[in-house]
């Protein structure tokens, strides 16, 4: 059926109300009457596992990130049922911090039972994160469903170390996220840590001659070499070298001085337009005391919590975050 230039307008009309109805329905202390300690309880849970592994922090942050980025914020990622659930995923090799959620779905359930959403949770558990890694801390918008999808052939999209600058951008356009949040949320690595098997084509077989990355600063690459040896899959080595438990702007110093870890931070610093975005929160203060980038971070946190949440009908309140209902 053939739609007029009317037909079409109105379209699109409805389709941003629709979005519109969709994120507002988001709300700083959602659960406040209806489980009022839901996040001092989320909060506990994190800390509780930070206190034994910093590296924690990291974890539930790429969390957030990964579950968001494939059906939305709606922790499909969290499924484990059979082998064709999202969490099998070959983009998601390596994340992790499914216990830290269970844990703090269990504790919520006991106090206020199917009220909290594991999707609301995985959003606390990163915010909860970043601040202990003494970062920003930022108000959280909940009140979403959990999905009820969950296949691993929906997280085929997902960014990659290896992809171009212009996929990268292209797969953060769709989302709804600008050039400016991709820097950002990239810079998230600031903390934590990857596994030499993302480095191995970086360091030992870039295409297309082979070798390693050209646009490795020669002071960082013997460093990387090191630690991660040619067919070395399993060490692990700091996304931010020089400051990998701290959050702050430090992994945007190392990527404008060619010391960025992993291949896709690394072309932040040699597109143009997002070379210009690093250059401008590099440029705005001392580094570790940058009132504005993490003023931004935490807006564009905030900004790819509301991609494709569920609600109403569209999901469910799960009472254990690893299955359906």
């Amino acid at each position: 059926m053939a739609f007029t230039c009317l037909d079409r307008k109105a379209l699109i009309l409805v389709t941003v109300l629709c979005n519109f109805i969709m994120v507002s329905s988001l709300e700083v202390g959602f659960y406040s009457k209806t489980c009022p300690k839901a996040e001092s309880i989320v909060r506990s849970v994190v800390q509780e596992a930070f206190s034994t592994d910093k590296n924690a922090a990291a974890v539930l942050l790429r969390l957030h990130f990964h579950d968001c980025f494939v059906e939305g914020c709606d922790g499909s990622i969290l499924i484990d049922h059979g082998r064709n659930q999202e969490k099998n995923a070959f983009g998601h090799q390596g994340v992790g911090g499914f216990d830290v959620i269970e844990k703090a779905k269990a504790h919520l359930e006991r106090v206020c039972p199917a009220t909290v959403s594991c999707a609301d949770i995985v959003a606390l558990a990163a915010r909860d994160a970043v601040v202990l890694s003494k970062g920003p801390s930022y108000e959280v918008p909940t009140g979403r469903k959990d999905g009820l999808v969950s296949n691993k052939s929906l997280a085929d999209e997902m960014p990659d170390v290896n992809d171009s600058i212009l996929l990268l951008r292209f797969k953060f356009h769709k989302k709804g996220l600008t050039d400016k949040d991709l820097v950002l949320l990239s810079a998230a690595h600031t903390i934590g840590t990857t596994a030499c098997f993302f480095m191995q084509r970086r360091l030992y077989k870039f295409t297309p001659h082979g070798g390693s990355d050209p646009s490795i600063n020669p002071a960082l690459l013997p460093r990387l070499k090191s630690m991660c040896p040619k067919g070395g899959n399993s060490e692990r080595l700091p996304l931010d070298v020089g400051s990998k438990l701290i959050f702050d702007d430090h992994i945007l110093h190392n990527i404008k001085n060619g010391f960025g870890v992993i291949e896709s931070d690394a072309r932040l610093g040699h597109d143009i337009v997002t070379k210009r975005i690093v250059d401008a929160y590099v440029g705005t203060a001392r580094l570790g005391h940058n009132a504005l980038f993490n003023r931004d971070f935490a807006a564009a946190m905030v900004k790819m919590g509301h991609i494709g949440v569920k609600t109403g009908s569209d999901g469910e309140i799960r009472r254990v975050c690893n299955a359906f209902n």
